[in-house]
This record gives structure tokens, sequence and C-alpha cells, in this order.
């Protein structure tokens, strides 16, 4: 484990940051936009563990925190680089246990009449709010796909991921009974 001791390198002053294996490269670059969203995700999932939530999500959020530290190291390091085989990669085994989350809380939720609105309970709305950031994380990341070599597993992972948002999202809305529906023209 890393001992963070220094915080202020002025490293970054001039538009520019290292990656895992020490390569500098510009804040702007893909890359770097691509795991930057990816901590952006990372923190709006612990502002939903802050939340009153159903029964188990809290954990498996905090283990989902875990794996995305994990995806954000594996992507600020280039594929071809000696440190890759060292950085924990996303893997099939992640993906599986998102989809089981995901039918054992379908199970537990209504289906939904039409499109569902962000919003009802605050941990509802945030859950909706996580699920918009990681479909930019998914955007950033085929863009980032586009460019230079990454793990396919990681787009598996994060689409899964923004399904599991929406189910928990409806799960804290009491199983989507309280989920506000789109209206459909009524306020043009």
């Amino acid at each position: 484990m890393p001992t963070l001791d220094q915080i202020m390198t002025r490293g970054g002053d001039k538009g520019q940051t290292s990656l895992v294996d020490g390569t500098r490269v510009s804040k702007a670059s893909q890359r770097v936009n691509t795991y930057g969203t990816v901590d952006e995700l990372n923190s709006v999932l612990g502002l939903v563990r802050c939340e009153e939530l159903p029964a188990g999500i809290k954990d498996k959020l905090l283990q989902v925190q875990n794996e995305l530290f994990n995806l954000g190291g594996e992507l600020a390091t280039p594929a071809d680089s000696e440190f890759a085989a060292r950085i924990p990669n996303v893997h099939q085994g992640q993906i599986d246990t998102l989809e089981g989350w995901l039918e054992a809380a379908r199970t537990q939720i209504a289906p939904a009449q039409n499109f569902v609105l962000p919003g009802g309970t605050r941990a509802a709305a945030l859950f909706h709010l996580a699920r918009t950031v990681t479909r930019r994380c998914e955007r950033e990341l085929v863009t980032l796909a586009q460019m230079e070599k990454i793990n396919p597993l990681c787009l598996g992972f994060l689409n899964r991921l923004s399904d599991l948002c929406f189910v928990w999202a409806r799960l804290c809305n009491d199983g989507g009974k309280a989920d506000i529906f789109w209206q459909p023209g009524e306020h043009r």
C-alpha cells in the first residue's frame, strides 16, 4: 500500500500529470479524462453510501468503489507498460457479480410502466446521478478505446453498473412504487 504523505507536488502546475508508469501526459488527454470520470463516479457512489439504503447495498457499494479505484488504476496505466501486469484488471467475475446483484434486485421491484424520471427519495435520486455519471464513463471509455488499447471487459463492467444503479434507484423508491414516471407531452 502506498503512503500518501506528500499531496502537493506542483507536478501538475503546467497542465500535465503522470500515469502509473511515470509517463507525463496532458491533463486534457482522453486517458486522463476517462479515469477522472471514473473517480467522479466513485465520489458519487460514496455520497450514495451516506444515505439510508436497503439491506446489503452499502456493503456492495463499498466493493464497487474498490473495484472502481482499481479500474482507475488500470486506465491510468498504458497497456504496453511494464507496470500493466501489476495493476488489478477488470475481469469477467466482477461483471458476473454485478449481474447477480442486478437480477436479485430486479426481482424486488415492479416492472416500470413508463420511463422513470430521476427522483423520488434522495437515495434514488443519487443513484440516478451515479447512473448518468456511469454512462458518461462508458462514453469516455469508448472514445479512449478508439485511440488506445484497453481491456474490453472495462466497458461491460461499467454497462452493468449503470443498469444496477437504475435498479437500485427503483429499489430505494419503495421497490418502484414511489417512482416518478415521465408524462409525455403534459407540459407542452
